[in-house]
C-alpha cells in the first residue's frame, strides 16, 4: 500500500508472518501519506534496500539462529549492517530488534516468555523521544528470546525480567516489546492462549492499548524525522 507522492520518505517493512503486520505504523503511515512496502519473506521477496529510505525489520514466531532453515535471515542481517554504516534509519520490533542485535555481534538466546501487557521502564541514557516517555509505562510482549546489548548500543528501556527492551545503535533504534499492536491484532496473536489469560490480556488491553497507540505514534516521529516529535493524526 502506497500514499501519493508526497513526500521523500519511503518505508520498507520486512515481514516474517502474514499474521504479524505494521499495525499501528501502518495506519500513521497512511495519515501522513508516507508510501510504504512489504517485503513479504516467506513469499520469497528480495531483501534489498530498493528505493527506500527507512527499514522496518517486524516480528515473527521464528529464531533470529534459524538462518539454515530461513536462509533470508542471514540476509536481513547483513542489511541491517549496511544500512546503519549508511545512516539509514532502522526500526526492529521484537525479532527485528533481535536480528539489529545479531547483526552487530550479540547473542540471541532463550529466556522467559512474555506474553500480555508489562511494563517497561525509561533508562539514565534514554534520549530522543524516550527522554519524554514516561519513566514506567505498560508495553505488549509475545517473545520468550532475549539478547545481549551489542557493543557500542545505549540500553534506552529496561525491563524487570527482561532487562534489554530498547536500545539505539546509530542509526537503528531496537524495541523488544510490540508498540505496532491494535486491538485486532492483540486478538488474533492470544486466541490461543488459555482463557484465564485471554481475559486479562483484554481487560489490560482496554486500559493500556490508547497509551502504546500515542507511543507509537512518538516513535514514529522520530523514526520518520529524525527529531523524536510526535506525529498528530
Amino acid at each position: 500500500m502506497t500514499g501519493e507522492q508526497e513526500h521523500p520518505i519511503r518505508v520498507k517493512a520486512f515481514q516474517h508472518t502474514p499474521s504479524e503486520p505494521l499495525g499501528h505504523f501502518e495506519q500513521i503511515f497512511s495519515e501522513k501519506k508516507i508510501p510504504f512496502e512489504y517485503a513479504r519473506l516467506w513469499e520469497g521477496d528480495p531483501v534489498n534496500l530498493s528505493d527506500a529510505t527507512h527499514l522496518v525489520f517486524l516480528g515473527g514466531p521464528m529464531s533470529v539462529n534459524d538462518e539454515q532453515e530461513l536462509p533470508w535471515l542471514k540476509e536481513e542481517k547483513v542489511l541491517i549492517r549496511r544500512a546503519v554504516k549508511k545512516h539509514v534509519p532502522v526500526l526492529g520490533l521484537c525479532l527485528g530488534a533481535q536480528l539489529i542485535a545479531s547483526a552487530h555481534g550479540a547473542t540471541v538466546y532463550r529466556f522467559v516468555n512474555e506474553t500480555g501487557w508489562y511494563p517497561v521502564s525509561t533508562t539514565a541514557d534514554s534520549t530522543g523521544v524516550f527522554a519524554s516517555f514516561p519513566e514506567t509505562f505498560r508495553v505488549f510482549q509475545m517473545h520468550g528470546e532475549t539478547f545481549h546489548l551489542p557493543v557500542r548500543a545505549k540500553l534506552q528501556c529496561r525491563g524487570d525480567t527482561v532487562p534489554h527492551q530498547g536500545f539505539r545503535l546509530g542509526s537503528a533504534l531496537g524495541l523488544q516489546f510490540h508498540l505496532e499492536m491494535t486491538g485486532d491484532l492483540i486478538r488474533d496473536w492470544t486466541k490461543g492462549e488459555k482463557m484465564f489469560l485471554r481475559e486479562k490480556i483484554r481487560r489490560d488491553t482496554e486500559r493500556y492499548l490508547a497509551e502504546s497507540n500515542l507511543l507509537c505514534r512518538q516513535v514514529a516521529g522520530e523514526f520518520l524525522h529524525g527529531d523524536g516529535r510526535k506525529t498528530r493524526g
